[in-house]
């Protein structure tokens, strides 16, 4: 057989290309549907038990320790960064347009309307939302959840919820720490960098924000920690190939989550947009 020949028979007819690609797709589809089904009951099933007795809320304080201890550091580095950088690309921006004096004000509600929120959200979505589907996804192999099934305990009640609670104590939590830590990055730099003092940076801050902003930064890290609890509870409680499918689900978690709290922000950007922020 010459070399030519062997060549074109390695190739792949085109009715081969056509039945891969297809049926990859099927199988994107089957298991969106899959996820999106699941998704959809796991909120059920949590919603049903969530305010029955028994209450583990031992489990839950230790699930808040651990969120937070875990998260306090890269918070706050990446909040401070996160304040300083926006704070010299609207400083030296605005001075093209001699518009260097609103840069408290713009940094201000930038921070706590959308970066604080965001970015913490995104940073929990990596650190915990990984370590959720990592552990829970250990517990399904090693059979610890058909354990707890057999003692007569809901996994729901016993390992979702208490997971839960504590995303949604802990983001918020977490979100008001980096907004604070962001702004005082953006201080630091505008009075270092672009002569814009203290006194003056504080006063407009003040001057600019209202409750609204603060609150509605808020409400969207509810939002934000219940997309990243019930996606890793859910994909960990579906675990499945041993030690590589436990990978596979952290991985998975980390961009769902993300994905989630993008599209989210916008709907709930646009939401307060039209029924609390002022139309100006």
């Amino acid at each position: 057989m010459s070399p030519s020949s062997s060549f074109y028979s390695a190739v792949p007819s085109a009715d081969t290309v056509a039945r891969s690609f297809f049926q990859r797709v099927g199988e994107r589809c089957f298991s969106s549907l899959r996820f999106a089904g699941g998704f959809g009951l796991l909120c059920y099933q949590v919603a049903r038990e969530a305010f029955r007795p028994p209450y583990y809320w031992k489990l839950t304080i230790e699930q808040i320790f651990s969120i937070g201890t875990q998260s306090f550091l890269l918070v706050a580095v990446t909040a401070l960064a996160t304040g300083s950088v926006m704070a010299l690309q609207f400083g030296y921006g605005l001075s093209k347009f001699g518009g260097k004096l609103y840069v408290p004000r713009l940094v201000a509600l930038t921070i706590l309307r959308e970066m604080g929120p965001v970015f913490t959200s995104l940073l929990v979505a990596g650190r915990i939302g990984s370590g959720i589907a990592s552990e829970v996804g250990s517990m399904k192999v090693t059979q610890q959840i058909d354990a707890i099934r057999a003692l007569g305990t809901s996994p729901i009640k016993k390992i979702v919820i208490p997971r839960l609670y504590a995303s949604l104590i802990a983001l918020p939590l977490l979100t008001l720490f980096a907004d604070y830590i962001g702004l005082f990055g953006a201080l630091v730099v505008s009075l270092k960098e672009l002569g814009i003092n203290s006194e003056y940076f504080i006063q407009k801050s003040i001057e600019t924000l209202r409750m609204y902003d603060l609150l509605t930064g808020m409400a969207k890290t509810f939002v934000f920690a219940f997309f990243i609890s019930i996606c890793a509870c859910w994909k960990g409680l579906n675990t499945e190939g041993g030690t590589q499918g436990i990978g596979n689900s952290t991985t998975w978690v980390v961009v769902t989550s993300s994905i989630f709290i993008m599209i989210s922000d916008f709907f709930l950007t646009k939401f307060f947009i039209i029924t609390v922020f002022p139309k100006y």
